[in-house]
């Protein structure tokens, strides 16, 4: 697998990269529940749909009024937002801003693969809030950079780690600016999660935002029960991706297609459903949904960011990417080990709203619990925990139902923080 081990000039390397490379292939080749040599998606898909953006693709067509923003970034990328200042035929004035992050191998579209009265961003476009839709670095509306082109290899030198530490703090400073001064909520889903608790524990933008709600929330990984997940790292997918010379992780690729195969060949691993070996088994997708996301999605992201999810899967830790030696460690940390995230840090009287569910394979129940006693000094009235049984890790953003099981809650809490 990949690993963290790069000597200055050189590639990292370890064996503690493959559980995300495969953890990335899933989410997006596995959308549909198909054999694996028919889940291969069309390549051309994303950005075919993201033709015309999202607002014109997803948002106008339904009422809406929607804007096209961009902002940059310290380290020099040009992420894409999306705002729907309020519902439809509503007044949008003084309107509480939302920001809504996707996670792996997604864009903004997460928000808006059903219905408007199923997605999240139109219910809370229609719920009186500002609605603010970022895209991390490298996804198909967030491909540019003030010096580099996606053809750079060092355009794709970047975990999570900076998504935290750049790309969230641009938007939030951004959104921020751009309503009046307003403090916002966070949404996040999944890695959207990750880069937030990372973030909080840092303290960041913290006089920005009102409160966090995280659904599928992504920390401790070293019980993650995904077969595919745990296939890809005993046959090192990282690895075997580093010696390829992949600096851009594509799950439409060829490569990447070829290794999932090679995954899903392995003893014990059964691969009919993709969705379902990675994700966990949802209950409550529909068809058109589904449809939706095969025609904006899968996305691409750094293989090094696939490194650095294996590195958590195997250690069990919450830290920063690891170069695989305490030379490089040192130049870029100041210390041998790369830091720990401390999520017991963030401030007990932050706001945090979670929920998970009980057939997630990858925000699994005992991770979410050995979070949930990270925060154990959280101030009651300031940490709603939410367990549905049911649930796996796309439905808290696909399912049909999910308004009134998420949504409604997650709405109601915000409206405990504006009081």
């Amino acid at each position: 697998m990949f690993g963290p081990a790069m000597s200055s000039g050189g590639r990292s390397r370890s064996s503690s990269t493959g559980a995300v490379a495969s953890l990335t292939i899933l989410l997006c080749v596995g959308a549909v529940a198909v054999p694996v040599a028919a889940a291969r998606p069309d390549p051309d898909a994303p950005r075919a749909a993201a033709a015309n953006g999202t607002c014109q693709s997803r948002v106008e067509p339904f009422g809406y009024k929607c804007e096209e923003h961009t902002v940059t970034t310290a380290d020099g990328y040009i992420l894409s937002l999306q705002r729907i200042p309020g519902g439809r035929g509503q007044s949008a004035a003084g309107n509480v801003p939302v920001l809504l992050q996707h996670g792996l191998f997604m864009d903004g579209v997460t928000w808006l693969m059903n219905s408007p009265a199923e997605s999240l961003g139109y219910i809370l476009a229609d719920g009186g809030y500002d609605v603010w839709i970022a895209n991390s670095r490298g996804t198909v509306y967030s491909r540019g950079h003030t010096t580099l082109s996606t053809g750079d290899p060092a355009y794709w030198d970047w975990s999570w780690d900076e998504l935290a530490s750049s790309d969230l703090p641009a938007v939030v400073q951004y959104v921020y600016a751009h309503s009046g001064g307003q403090r916002m909520h966070y949404v996040g889903h999944s890695l959207g999660t990750l880069i937030a608790f990372a973030a909080l524990s840092e303290q960041q933008q913290l006089g920005m935002l009102r409160s966090a709600g995280l659904l599928s929330p992504i920390a401790y990984l070293d019980k993650v029960s995904s077969p595919l997940a745990r296939g890809g790292a005993d046959v090192f997918l990282g690895e075997a991706l580093y010696w390829l010379g992949l600096n851009e992780f594509d799950p439409t690729g060829e490569t990447v297609h070829k290794l999932v195969t090679d995954v899903c060949s392995q003893p014990g691993i059964n691969c009919y459903n993709l969705m379902s070996v990675f994700t966990g088994d949802n209950c409550c997708l529909d068809n058109s949904s589904v449809q939706v996301f095969l025609a904006h999605e899968p996305q691409a992201s750094a293989t090094k960011n696939m490194v650095h999810l294996a590195q958590m899967i195997r250690r069990g830790t919450i830290a920063k990417y690891d170069y695989g030696n305490a030379a490089d460690n040192t130049k870029h940390y100041g210390q041998a080990a790369p830091p720990a995230y401390d999520v017991s840090a963030i401030p007990d009287d932050f706001p945090l709203f979670l929920s998970y569910g009980g057939r997630d394979s990858l925000s699994d129940v005992q991770d979410v619990k050995h979070l949930v006693q990270a925060l154990k000094s959280h101030d009651g009235d300031k940490l709603t925990v939410q367990y549905l049984d049911d649930y796996a890790h796309a439905d808290f953003v696909m399912a049909g139902n999910a308004r009134e099981r998420v949504y409604a809650p997650l709405m109601a809490f915000f409206k405990l923080q504006e009081k």
